[in-house]
């Protein structure tokens, strides 16, 4: 009885609450941000302007909308100025957003509204470069998952390659920085990958999209786009900073002094191993000294792959398979997939190894280069799926889709991708070839290992 008694007096203190909220709002602000709103939708600024300002002194708690709305007059008026007013504007910019987490804490995602203000700062060459990473750092560290934008993800990491490179900041941390930029560009663009591969299912379905769902395809598309951009740029950033001539002396250096240290042992090993530094003695005395004190998934993957440098391919799969069997995280678990797979796609058992690379994306949905192999083994079976000329080299289709998805899923393979799937589109039958078979539209089965279909281009 008393929990019915108290839920009761929560649900009244909320009403209370809310109706006291909007009891404060006066019927001027009211008016004033009708007012505002409707000239805002259209983007009438200097319509919109003087009831902004309004709003924002005396009604800062009429609605959101003032802060949507409000911030995109800022932008609008940013985007225009130029010298002293350009910079003013943007620290008002700021100051605005600021005022929205103030009144709209609830309705204000912490980290993305931090990063944002972080982006204007960086834009706009407002402070130096080490003010500007640190409020990308604070805005991480406030709540890394509400920010979703590729320009904010990478504008960080490339600062961190500037201060590195001005002394401000450690080799190591733009290591660090570098793995969880890729990882978080990935993350994200594999959600939007999501949202769009299954929009593009239904239309290959044959169903038609409504105009909602159309304009949702080309908003996904262009922000995979960005995320591509930023990734190959992320790449570029860190150049040669990350290639076996800077890793490996870096680590040779401390392996003396840190061969007793576990987590110093497992990065240094994970880091020449993801930029293929595997040839070295310094990461096979590393891949020793981590079976000694750990022997772990990490260990035997490591084993695997000095077996295979050997020559050694059942011991390399058995050290692979054995990482699999012991390793939780789901991204080590893929690349032991992968590693399998590739072993697979060469001996030619396509078939296994399109297995395996699914098994690896299942794991990290992020690896498009599983993508480009199952891409490159349709493309290799042209001749030996379909019972026509059609049918064969519309395996391109289906090699070209397969290619563009990994540069979706992985905004840094993007340019790979999509030159490799228009070299299979080339390939593909073209108009001339639809149109005088009739194929326009229809779905062309392939019923070799591939066992899938692919749906004929509309002229």
């Amino acid at each position: 009885m008393k929990t019915k008694v108290t839920t009761f007096l929560t649900a009244l203190f909320l009403v209370v609450g809310v109706t006291g909220m909007q009891a404060q709002i006066s019927e001027e602000c009211m008016t004033t941000g009708s007012v505002f709103n409707e000239a805002a939708k259209v983007k009438n600024w200097e319509t919109a302007r003087p009831h902004f300002e309004k709003l924002r002194k005396d009604c800062p708690t009429w609605s959101l909308a003032l802060y949507q709305r409000g911030a995109q007059l800022l932008k609008a008026d940013l985007k225009k100025a130029t010298g002293d007013q350009k910079r003013a504007i943007a620290l008002d910019l700021i100051e605005f957003m600021k005022q929205r987490e103030q009144y709209f804490p609830a309705k204000t995602p912490k980290g993305k509204n931090a990063a944002d203000q972080a982006q204007i700062l960086f834009d706009n060459e407002i402070g130096t470069k080490k003010s500007q990473f640190d409020a990308f750092k604070a805005a991480f560290a406030k709540d890394a998952t509400s920010i979703t934008s590729a320009k904010s993800i990478y504008a960080r990491f490339k600062l961190a390659v500037d201060l590195y490179k001005s002394g401000d900041v450690q080799l190591q941390e733009v290591f660090d920085l570098y793995d969880e930029t890729q990882i978080k560009l990935n993350k994200e663009a594999s959600k939007l990958d999501a949202k769009l591969q299954k929009l593009k299912d239904k239309e290959d379905a044959g169903q038609k999209l409504s105009a909602k769902e159309a304009k949702r395809v080309k908003g996904y598309e262009t922000n995979l786009k960005a995320f591509g951009i930023f990734g190959g740029s992320t790449d570029s950033a860190l150049g040669a900073l990350g290639n076996c001539d800077n890793l490996i002396p870096l680590y040779q250096k401390d392996f003396d002094s840190m061969k007793n240290d576990i987590d110093w042992i497992r990065k240094a090993a994970g880091r020449l191993a993801g930029k293929d530094c595997t040839d070295s003695s310094l990461f096979q005395n590393l891949v020793t000294e981590l079976h000694r004190l750990e022997p772990s998934a990490k260990s035997a993957k490591y084993l695997g792959i000095l077996a295979g440098k050997r020559g050694d391919a059942a011991a390399e799969a058995r050290y692979y398979q054995e990482s699999i069997d012991l390793e939780t995280d789901p991204l080590e678990r893929a690349d032991a997939y992968y590693r399998l797979a590739n072993k697979a796609k060469k001996a030619g058992s396509y078939g296994k190894a399109r297995g395996l690379y699914n098994k690896a994306l299942a794991e990290n949905p992020s690896m498009g280069r599983c993508y480009l192999n199952i891409a490159a083994m349709y493309a290799a079976s042209a001749n030996n799926c379909g019972s026509s000329v059609f049918d064969k080299r519309a395996t391109y289709w289906l090699a070209a889709n397969t290619a563009e998805r990994a540069g979706r899923v992985n905004p840094s393979l993007a340019k790979t991708a999509n030159g490799t799937a228009a070299s299979y589109r080339a390939k593909a039958p073209d108009k001339a070839m639809i149109f005088s078979q009739n194929k326009a539209g229809t779905t062309v089965k392939f019923n070799c290992w591939i066992g899938s279909s692919v749906r004929v281009p509309n002229l």
